[in-house]
């Protein structure tokens, strides 16, 4: 699954795909660029663009990454936490019993520059880290679905809101299926949409026939660029202290 992100650019680059963008109060305009964010274990606050039902335009927040549901009162383990970064799109509109039909309504889109997915490779110690994303696209936008629950905070005793996202995946492409090869989740892709889809998600009247077909959506593997990287979890500085970002040769690594 997608658990690595990267938001190469400053926040304020939004607003060339969404003009009429407003910026929530509390977000940071300084947001950006960073090249390696992480969800596992860290929860990552990170902009979304959702639509605001008070005024019915783009708004662009800062949430947590890692669904906390509506109906939690107390900090859900990490354990929890960490498998709700992702969202199996399969169960968003074809399983009731799921809590993302109870959201599917509270969509969401995910700004970033590239997600990491890693590589197992026969008989090496070590996974491959590689970044993936859409050819010639500075920014893309991944769906997602958001939640609000208020929560108690351990320190005040207060109930405190809590705002906070997860990433629809689906079954990989054979680009994709090659690097993500191992693993629980193995053979799982973001559902990467190109713009004129990503803003579809957004729309408040999508029907449900629609709803379907961007959910089965899958990007080809010519409309990808990837390439390997350095370590992107290691306390270990690369060793020519570029981004993480920027491509890494592997010795003997195969196609």
């Amino acid at each position: 699954m997608c658990y690595d992100i990267s938001f190469t650019v400053n926040v304020r680059a939004i607003e060339d795909y969404f003009p009429d963008l407003v910026f929530d109060d509390q977000l940071d305009m300084d947001f950006g660029p960073i090249d390696h964010i992480q969800g596992v274990a860290v929860f990552a606050r990170h902009p979304i663009v959702y639509i605001d039902r008070t005024d019915w335009t783009p708004h662009c927040s800062r949430f947590e990454w890692g669904i906390i549901p509506f109906y939690e009162k107390a900090e859900p383990p990490v354990v929890m936490r960490n498998k709700y970064l992702n969202i199996r799109s399969e169960r968003i509109i074809d399983d009731p019993t799921s809590y993302w039909y109870k959201i599917k309504n509270r969509r969401c889109l995910i700004p970033v520059t590239g997600i990491f997915e890693h590589r197992t490779i026969q008989g090496w110690k070590k996974k491959v880290p590689y970044l993936i994303r859409p050819i010639d696209t500075p920014v893309f936008f991944l769906p997602g679905l958001y939640s609000v629950a208020e929560t108690v905070d351990a320190s005040t005793g207060e109930m405190i809101k809590r705002k906070t996202f997860g990433m629809l995946t689906r079954s990989a492409n054979s680009l994709m299926r090659n690097i993500h090869n191992d693993g629980d989740n193995r053979y799982r892709m973001p559902l990467f949409l190109p713009f004129d889809l990503a803003q579809e998600w957004l729309d408040d009247n999508l029907s449900s026939e629609k709803y379907r077909s961007l959910l089965q959506f899958e990007i080809p593997p010519t409309a990808l660029e990837y390439y390997p990287v350095f370590s992107i979890r290691s306390s270990k500085p690369r060793p020519d202290g570029k981004w993480k970002t920027v491509p890494w040769q592997w010795d003997n690594l195969p196609s």
